[in-house]
């Protein structure tokens, strides 16, 4: 039975896309110190999401962007990265097992939602740390382009300094405005104007 697990990153951030990661590891082939991408370090999910790309039998990524997320609001565009990942990948799983508590509408196998899945399921771990190491490269990709805000250091979580920038130079395009600390920040430079 083929199982594809799947997991997101980037649901807390004030800022950029939210990315989901959809992997069916190969059981001929298994990888050694997957876990919850929170739990291992920066250097340990780098050297093993090269492991799951390698070795997998399938994987994809799949984005919402700052405008879905913005439109759809942050459960839906999450489910909707989700729905995504699953259906980039080129094998077609019997099951799909999603970190959490929900089910993303509208896949076409079989899925359940595992609460904590990223710590107990191979496959969910693997997915965890692809989707947590694809979104912080983009975030460093994103701090070049918008060098005020620190994303390097916090990858668009509303951190003390995070907070600070976004007092000091308002809201960039890739903001997501439908969260309380952008938006009133929004406010409050929209005022300045």
């Amino acid at each position: 039975m083929m199982i594809a697990g799947v997991d997101e990153a980037g649901r807390g951030p004030l800022c950029g896309p939210v990315h989901a990661a959809a992997v069916i590891l190969d059981p001929a082939r298994p990888i050694e110190g997957l876990d919850d991408s929170k739990k291992l370090s920066e250097k340990t999910r780098d050297s093993l999401a090269i492991l799951i790309r390698e070795r997998a039998l399938a994987w994809s990524i799949g984005i919402a962007t700052v405008e879905e997320i913005d439109r759809l609001n942050i459960l839906h565009a999450t489910m909707l990265a989700m729905r995504r990942a699953v259906e980039g990948l080129c094998l077609l799983p019997d099951e799909v097992l999603i970190d959490g508590n929900r089910v993303p509408p509208g896949l076409a196998v079989p899925a359940r939602a595992l609460i904590g899945g990223d710590a107990s399921e191979a496959a969910i771990s693997a997915a965890s740390i692809l989707a947590k190491t694809v979104r912080d490269r983009e975030m460093r990709i994103l701090a070049e382009l918008y060098p005020q805000y620190g994303i390097e250091r916090h990858k668009g979580y509303p951190t003390r300094e995070h907070l600070a920038a976004l007092r000091m130079h308002g809201p960039s395009p890739i903001h997501r405005r439908s969260f309380a600390p952008v938006a009133q920040c929004a406010l409050d430079f929209g005022a300045r104007d």
